[in-house]
């Protein structure tokens, strides 16, 4: 692979792209920040964040002596990442689209305009990842094409060099925790500008009970509190039923029905092999499963289908696993590949249900069979 030299660093003015663009500028290359609009709104206040976004990021720019550009992908946005996104949810998904914007915005447009219209040899991000340039076994085009000079450090040394930098304004700003491009807004008052009211009730998984009414399933996700009227004590969302419009809640953080250590993925999307060689000759394979970027690596077995999909099996239940997210599995620190939760086994509650219907059925037939008269 030819050397890198020109390296396009997207830009969001946040402090984990401001240290990405000073890393690479200290080593050397010849760094160009860009700075992408996706996205065309004010938030609740009437403010447009992404010009403030977009002023912290060219002030960086500045400081750095670096180029700074601006692109605008907020029809691709829209059609790629915000309509998958509305559909996610109308299914009763719960979807990620930090994962689809990567793919499509990122990975894709941004690459092209990169190299095609800003001479660039590759395009650097913040994220917290690690690959090589070098690499000749990594197929795809857009790794190739991508540098991450944050992977290996933690966040904390991250913002230690920005603040030895200088870039005080970015430190200062708060870290980003909502919609990818949306920002954090009422998400309630958000999705309902976009799907119309759907109407049902929350009720109780233990005994049926109606406990209160919601304006639409597509406004939860598994694990979060239900807030339900003239309800004091907190309610929790353990599933729903998208074609009846109810959501079942229970009464505790952790009940078991949300308790679950069965999972299958629609196709997964393997990123060195295709699928991993011991998952072809077994058909099962032994690595580490997560499906949010904080939690703990918790191991699982495989099972591969026809489809490309997979089974994973986890060694214990986990809290509120989501369908629409993604399951991303890891050999070691090596990520091998991902793909989105589709199906969820049966919950920790449904099979204490079973278990408990299975023993009260054996003991009514105990009794049965000592009410018998003995044969004479």
């Amino acid at each position: 692979m030819q050397a890198v030299r020109r390296v396009v660093c997207a830009m969001s003015g946040g402090v984990d792209s401001s240290v990405a663009a000073l890393l690479l500028r200290r080593r050397g290359y010849d760094v160009t920040g860009v700075f992408m609009n996706n996205w065309d709104v004010v938030d609740e206040h009437g403010v447009c964040s992404a010009e403030k976004d977009c002023e912290d990021a060219y002030k960086v720019c500045q400081m750095l002596d670096i180029p700074f550009h601006q692109v605008s992908y907020v029809k691709e946005y829209w059609h790629d990442v915000f309509s998958y996104f509305l559909n996610e949810y109308e299914k009763g998904r719960t979807p990620n689209p930090d994962i689809l914007c990567n793919k499509h915005i990122k990975f894709n447009y941004l690459i092209s305009h990169a190299i095609d219209n800003l001479g660039a040899d590759a395009i650097a991000t913040g994220h917290y990842a690690r690959t090589s340039q070098e690499d000749e076994e990594i197929s795809q085009y857009a790794l190739r094409k991508t540098m991450f000079p944050l992977g290996g450090l933690t966040k904390d040394f991250v913002k230690k060099i920005a603040a030895e930098a200088g870039f005080h304004h970015v430190l200062k700003r708060k870290e980003s925790m909502g919609i990818c491009f949306i920002g954090e807004r009422n998400f309630e008052r958000f999705i309902l500008e976009y799907l119309e009211p759907q109407p049902g009730n929350f009720v109780s998984i233990e005994d049926g009970k109606i406990m209160g009414t919601h304006k639409g399933w597509f406004l939860f996700t598994l694990g979060q509190r239900a807030r339900i009227g003239g309800q004091r004590d907190a309610w929790f969302v353990v599933d729903k039923d998208v074609a009846a419009g109810t959501v079942y809640v229970a009464p505790s953080t952790n009940h078991p029905a949300l308790l679950r250590d069965l999972l299958r993925t629609d196709r997964v999307h393997w990123l060195s092999e295709d699928p991993p060689a011991e998952l072809i000759r077994d058909k099962m394979m032994e690595c580490h499963f997560r499906f949010q970027h904080q939690m703990a690596l918790m191991p699982c077995v495989l099972t591969l289908n026809q489809d490309g999909s997979v089974w994973v099996s986890l060694v214990k239940p986990i809290r509120a696993l989501t369908p629409g997210q993604f399951a991303v599995f890891y050999k070691g620190e090596e990520c091998l590949g991902s793909g989105k939760i589709m199906r969820l086994g049966p919950s920790l509650h449904t099979l204490q249900q079973g278990q408990q219907r299975m023993k009260s059925a054996a003991s009514v037939s105990t009794e049965a069979v000592e009410e018998m008269d003995p044969v004479s």
